[in-house]
Order: structure tokens, then C-alpha cells, then sequence
């Protein structure tokens, strides 16, 4: 069904059953169609293909729309199959050609492969030579084609005599004729397969046809009214597919999706001039430009912030909308794991931009000291550097990554004088990603423990904290940076995980930025809880509940090295982030009465700390009550007034530990309790998880068969 509901940009089974419904409105065209399919996955299925690509309809949608348009413009005879056989391989080469030349650009070739072959096989049977293909009467033909032969119509059926009010059956005959249809009954039943897809998608398209009718009544451009096809294929579609699949869905989005109406109205204009010498019709030639066109100009200005390319494609405008969003607020999938450089607790005593040195371009740094009760930085007399708290205390690497540079020869000053020409003092800049790296400065004089070059691990002790440069007192000078030299100029990067606040109200920081005058400390993780949910590509479980109803979970690796769990038997996967600190969800594909679904709700965000309240928030699309979930869809890409909340906290029990979790919605000023879960973890990893969703109790056994 993926074949036939990715016409629309969707994966939505009830559409691709609706349109393959439709297609049999023609029953010629829907079986030459159909054929048309098969054709294309049989070869691709043989070729060795990927599957995934090959489930999704990629092959072998333009087979489809191949095999409807001969379908609906000749009769069959055997000519007819032969031509569709081989013309059906001939569309799969050229589809398989712009999937290379797709992956390389990052544009989508649409309908491109479709419009080639038709057009190949309009022209050479319209030519002096025999096919044997004889052409049949069709409305939407005459639409397209520039020729001024004259057909004889055939009888017009019962059902596409079928109407509804103007406006209304103008926009269904509009749909259908997507289908090479003009029909009515099979554009409503269309526009309701859309519609339980994707409200977004639908409003794009009620939007852009009142905008094509304002228009064109504003500017008489097509005196007799735009035809179905070039209303259907190359107006409203290219706005449905810019307005709400390829951009996220927004106000901007929406306005786009309008401006391109007038644009698509030249094109239509030019391609059946240009088309029409060569007795060849338009098809969805303006579609096709003018996406991929305005899709270029937008990926090469990376300067704007102001529309928003979908960054991962989920087949549906409210996933993809409300999975950035959700992005958004979590932090994990897009900063590195950058940690404090130090144990024990610290005092911000100068940050971003503070009124001492971190002025400018080198503004975005921050500056520690370690205090006592009395919150002094030293002990009296403090005349030596030795009676700093701070001095010589250990400097530790923030994140993995290789030594870049260093300065280690600098001598510790005498407390109040300062070194500016060495302004940095002792130093060392750590390289831990492409345009990442962190610097520590006035580090004691050959204290330093690596070399240029070394590999050192998250929390490797690296040097000693010291008093050289421009530091009239001990004190750890920290940064980000984007490039690998001492002096470099800051960035603004978050601290991954650190607690601050004292007296019982410790408080848990996440992609935070510690402010001055915050006193702060690493966190100490829970050995258990982290050995528990330490899930690397390989490890396999067995989920098992009373019932008899069981899973085996195994988690991989996909071509862009993020990791999932996949479910063997739902085929079920759910991606997530990990790191020595946190595991966490971050999408979920699949049945919802999948095991593996309970566990990504019960366990969506895990935090290795003890007695830690961790928040977070769901995306939208697991929203459980439709009307509510149609109604926020509606106006999503304007205002979101529905929230998913995520609660957990862990606790000590014996010598195992359990985590509560539970979700929230927040809606119409109400909140209401949805699903509540614990999870079991013993000194062998996970025993077993409960979840109350909805009302429905579910208990599945863990066990652990393979960790690697």
C-alpha cells in the first residue's frame, strides 16, 4: 500500500487502500496500474534492492502512475502489455538512476521518471512507426496534450456523473484527476484518505485551491477555469508537499506553499507552449520544477533560520512537525556529551561575559574556584597559591577526544600578580568532534599528564589546577571553541548533566549553561542503574507477559550510526540516545500494542542518579484520544496547546532499584494522569516493567539473553 499512498508523501495504509480503491474507479487503468507495481517490485525485489526502500514505494511509485496513465489513454490489445511491461523496467531504470542522483544532491526526483518514460512512449506512439497502441478518449488527454485532435467521447458512467456543489466538486474532480480521473465520488473518498493521514497536509490543500481560484480570478490567467489536472497535480500537490512535508509545518511554511501558486502558473503556461510543439503533454512537468526549484534555493541560503527543511522524514506532517519540536526540548540528540572538568563541588566565579575577563569574542567562558563555609577561596594567610582550596587539585577531560595543543613550561604566578604575556597560562585544547573543542587554562606549571596527540577518555585526569597567566588567584578557566588553538575565540555550548544548589535542595541541571555565583558538582551516577540500561548494538532481550504474548528486542544500528530497538516479531523500533549519564527515547515507529512501545513510554527518559526527579516531555503524535489529537494537528503549525509531560524518579529498594514513571497531559488548562509504569532492576539488569495505560494493566518479564 506504501506503492500508492506515497503519491501523496504518506505511508498512511488506509490511504494506500483508499487510492487503490480509486484506481479501479478505471478499472483498465487501475489493473494496468496495479500490474504496473508488480512489475517494478518484482525486478527490484531480484536486483537485491534494499527492502526498506522497496516497502516504502520508492521503486516503484512511478511504475504506478505509468501504469494508470497507459491505462487510462489506450486500449488493451497485446501491444498494449508489451509496451507496459517493458515501459513499466524502462521507468524502473531511470527511477533507480535519480535515487543515486537524489542521495548525492539531497533533492527528490518526484515524479521526474514517470514523466520521462510517458512522454518516451507518447511520443514514439504518436510516430511513424506501428506500436499497435491505440488511443482512447480521455478528458484529462485533452487537458494535458497540446494536439488539436478531436476524440469522440465515450459514454460518461453513473458514477462521475456524480456532483457537488461547484466549488466543492471542482476541488474532488481535482484530486481524483491526480489519478488521471475525473470523478468526484473518487476525489472525496481521497481527500477523506487524506485527511485521516494528515489534517496538515489537507488544510495545505484547501488552502492552495481557494489561493488558485482567488488568483486566477484576480488575473484571468485560464479564462475557462483551471483545469483538474493542473489544479489536482501541479498546483495543489507541489503546495501540500512544500507547505507541510518537505518544510516543517509552520506559519512560513503555510505562505510558501501560497507563493509558489503564481510561479506554477507560468510554468503550466510555458511547459504547454514549449511541450506542445513536440505534440507532447505537460503532465506534472510543473510540479516537478517547481519543487525541486524552490527545495535548492532553500538547502543553499544556511544563513536563514526563518523555514525549516525537514530534517528526518517520518511520512507525516504532524510527526515530523511534532518530533522537531520535541527535538527542541531535548537536548541530547544534538549537543555532545560535554562535562564538567573537575570533581567535587566548584563555584562559578566569573561567567559568560563577566565583568572581569571574558570580554568580546572570548566572552563565553566560564571560571571556577572552590569555596569553604564562609564562602572564602583560600585559607589564611593566603599569600602562597598552596592556600587556594583550588590549587593543584585534579583537571579532568570533559568529553573523549585527542590533544591538540598544549603549554605546559608557564610559571604559577605570586598571588595577586598577573602574567599578560602568556595570558592563558598553561594550557590545554582538546579536539573532541569536527568544530569542537574545550581548553583549560592556568593549569600548574608541569602538571600537565598528556601528550599532543593522546586519546583521553571522559574524566581522565589531564593536569592540575594552577595559577599561570593572566590569574592573579587560582582559578580553572573553561571553554568551548571551534577551532584547535590556544587562543581561539569561545562558543556558547551547554554543560551535559551537574547538580547545583546546597543545604537538601540539590537540584539536577541538564544542557545547561552554569551561571555566576552558582556553586555546582559533577554527578556521581548509580553503577547499577547505568550497567542496567548499558544497551549496545547486539544486546537482546525476551519480553514475556502472563498472557503468553512475548517479543524478543534487539537493539542496532541503522546506516547513520544511531542506535534503536527493533522488535522482531512487531517489527516495532524505537530509537534512543545514551551516554554514561542518561538513556533516552527518541522516536518510535511501529504497532502501539507493541511491548517495546510500553517500555519507551515507561522508560522514555532514564537519568543514573539516585533520588533524581527527571521531566520531559513526549511528542504529540502519542496522543490517545483522536479528537483532541485532530483538533491540535489543525492548528499545530500555529500554536500548540496540548502537552505530553514525562515524570520519573528512581529509588533504592534492597539491593535492587525501582524507577515510577508516569505521563501527563496538560490540556484545556486540565491535567489528567494517562500511564504510570515502574520498572524492576536487580543486580542483573532489568527484572521486569509495569504500565498502566489508559486504564489497560500490562506486566512483561525482562530477560536478558545476549549484552553484546
Amino acid at each position: 500500500m506504501n506503492t500508492y499512498a506515497i503519491l501523496f508523501f504518506s505511508q498512511n495504509k488506509i490511504l494506500g487502500v483508499i487510492l487503490l480503491l480509486v484506481s479501479f474507479f478505471n478499472p483498465f487503468a487501475g489493473a494496468a496500474g496495479l500490474a504496473a507495481v508488480l512489475i517494478a517490485l518484482i525486478y527490484t525485489t531480484f536486483a537485491g534492492y534494499a527492502p526498506r526502500d522497496i516497502r516504502e514505494g520508492l521503486y516503484s511509485f512511478n511504475s504506478l502512475l505509468f501504469g494508470i496513465g497507459m491505462g487510462t489513454f489506450y486500449h488493451f490489445n497485446i501491444a498494449f502489455a508489451i509496451w507496459l511491461m517493458f515501459g513499466c523496467l524502462l521507468c524502473s531504470f531511470i527511477n533507480l538512476l535519480f535515487c543515486k542522483w537524489s542521495g548525492k544532491y539531497k533533492l527528490p526526483f518526484l515524479s521526474l521518471p514517470f514523466i520521462i518514460t510517458f512522454c518516451i512512449l507518447f511520443s514514439a506512439a504518436n510516430g511513424i512507426f506501428n506500436m499497435q497502441l491505440q488511443q482512447r478518449f480521455s478528458i484529462i488527454l485533452n487537458e494535458l496534450s497540446a494536439s488539436q485532435a478531436i476524440l469522440q467521447p465515450a459514454a460518461i458512467k453513473a458514477l462521475a456523473a456524480i456532483s457537488f456543489p461547484y466549488y466543492a466538486d471542482l476541488f474532488f474532480r481535482s484530486l481524483s484527476a491526480i489519478l488521471f480521473q475525473n470523478n468526484a465520488v473518487a476525489g472525496l473518498l481521497i481527500s477523506i484518505g487524506l485527511l485521516i493521514h494528515s489534517r496538515i497536509a489537507f488544510s495545505v490543500l484547501v488552502i492552495s485551491f481557494i489561493s488558485a481560484i482567488l488568483f486566477n480570478g484576480l488575473t484571468h490567467t485560464f479564462p475557462d477555469g483551471i483545469s483538474y489536472y493542473h489544479l489536482g497535480s501541479n498546483i495543489m500537490l507541489p503546495a501540500m508537499a512544500i507547505g507541510s512535508f518537505y518544510l516543517i509545518p509552520s506559519f512560513r511554511s503555510y505562505i510558501w506553499g501560497i507563493l509558489l501558486i503564481p510561479l506554477t502558473f507560468l510554468l503550466i503556461i510555458a511547459a504547454t507552449r514549449i511541450l506542445g510543439t513536440f505534440d507532447l503533454p505537460v503532465i506534472s512537468l510543473p510540479f516537478f520544477m517547481i519543487t525541486v526549484l524552490l527545495l535548492t534555493v532553500l538547502r543553499s541560503n544556511h544563513e536563514t533560520d526563518t523555514v525549516l527543511l525537514t530534517p528526518m522524514q517520518y511520512y507525516s506532517p504532524e510527526y515530523n512537525l511534532y518530533q522537531y519540536r520535541n527535538g527542541l526540548n531535548r537536548p541530547e540528540g544534538r549537543f555532545f556529551n560535554i562535562k564538567l572538568p573537575f570533581m567535587g563541588k566548584w563555584l562559578v566565579s566569573q561567567g559568560y561575559y563577566g565583568n572581569i575577563t571574558h570580554k568580546d569574542q572570548w566572552g563565553q567562558a566560564l571560571d571556577f574556584v572552590i569555596t569553604d563555609e564562609e564562602d572564602k577561596t583560600a585559607k589564611s594567610p593566603a599569600t602562597l597559591p598552596e592556600h587556594f582550596y583550588c590549587y593543584n587539585k585534579p583537571v579532568l577531560a570533559c568529553a573523549d577526544g585527542i590533544v591538540e595543543s598544549l603549554t605546559d613550561h608557564i610559571e604559577d604566578n605570586p598571588i595577586g600578580q598577573v602574567n599578560t604575556g602568556d595570558n592563558w597560562g598553561n594550557s590545554i585544547v582538546i579536539r573532541h568532534a569536527a568544530g569542537l573543542y574545550s581548553k583549560v587554562s592556568h593549569l600548574k606549571q608541569n602538571s600537565i599528564k598528556v601528550r599532543v596527540g593522546d586519546f583521553v577518555k571522559q574524566g581522565d585526569v589531564i593536569a592540575l589546577c594552577g595559577n599561570s597567566g593572566r590569574s592573579p588567584e587560582p582559578h580553572l578557566h573553561f571553554q568551548l571553541q571551534a577551532t584547535p588553538y590556544i587562543g581561539s575565540k569561545t562558543v556558547s555550548y551547554p554543560i551535559s548533566y551537574y547538580l547545583t544548589g546546597a543545604n537538601g535542595n540539590t537540584q539536577l541541571r541538564s544542557y545547561s549553561i552554569p551561571q555566576q555565583g552558582e556553586e555546582i558538582a559533577s554527578v556521581a551516577t548509580n553503577t547499577l542503574l547505568r550497567r542496567a540500561f548499558l544497551f549496545q548494538p547486539g544486546y537482546t532481550a525476551r519480553l514475556t507477559t502472563a498472557s503468553g504474548h512475548s517479543e524478543t528486542l534487539e537493539v542496532q544500528t541503522d546506516q547513520f550510526n544511531q542506535t534503536y530497538f527493533y522488535s522482531k516479531e512487531t517489527e516495532a523500533v524505537a530509537y534512543f540516545n545514551i551516554n554514561d549519564t542518561s538513556l533516552s527515547f527518541l522516536s518510535f515507529e511501529g504497532s502501539k500494542r507493541s511491548l517495546l512501545y510500553f517500555f519507551y513510554l515507561a522508560a522514555y527518559k532514564v537519568i543514573f542518579i539516585d533520588q533524581i526527579k527527571v521531566q520531559d516531555t513526549y511528542p504529540l503524535q502519542l496522543l490517545a484520544n483522536k479528537g483532541t489529537q485532530w483538533l491540535q494537528d489543525l492548528v499545530a503549525p500555529f500554536y500548540q496547546y496540548v502537552k505530553l509531560d514525562y515524570e520519573s524518579r528512581s529509588f533504592q529498594e534492597g539491593e535492587g532499584i525501582r524507577i515510577s514513571s508516569r505521563q501527563t497531559k496538560k490540556a484545556y488548562g486540565k491535567t489528567s494522569t494517562l500511564m504510570s509504569a515502574t520498572i524492576q532492576i536487580n543486580q542483573g539488569g532489568i527484572v521486569n516493567f509495569r504500565i498502566n495505560l489508559n486504564g489497560q494493566q500490562t506486566e512483561a518479564k525482562w530477560v536478558t539473553e545476549s549484552t553484546y
